[in-house]
């Protein structure tokens, strides 16, 4: 069986802003293949939680971060399911979008 993941509502709306961006940037090719690569690897955090790694300077809520391309994947290692919080580009202010969020 298959680990699992879910989205938090934001999350998935980063999901979808990341796709239309990388569209108009340039094919729905590629953002196709990131999206892809990011579903991959949400696939592989809800199977080992804890391959990502804990980032104190930006948050000291219980979250970890796992780079995939340019982007963070913020998830919650103990959630089961696990849950992804945003997915955020690293050029973003991610300190900031995280006291939001968290």
């Amino acid at each position: 069986m298959k680990a699992r993941y879910i989205l938090a509502p934001q999350a998935a709306f980063d999901l979808v802003e990341i796709w239309q961006y990388i569209k108009e940037q340039g094919s729905v090719g590629a953002a196709e293949r990131i999206e892809s690569e990011i579903l991959e690897k949400l696939t592989f955090l809800a199977e080992t939680p804890r391959a990502g790694h804990f980032r104190e300077e930006l948050t000291n809520e219980p979250v970890r971060f796992f780079p995939v391309y340019s982007y963070l994947i913020v998830y919650r290692p103990e959630t089961k399911p696990l849950q992804i919080v945003s997915i955020l580009h690293g050029r973003q202010d991610v300190e900031r979008i995280l006291k939001e969020r968290l």
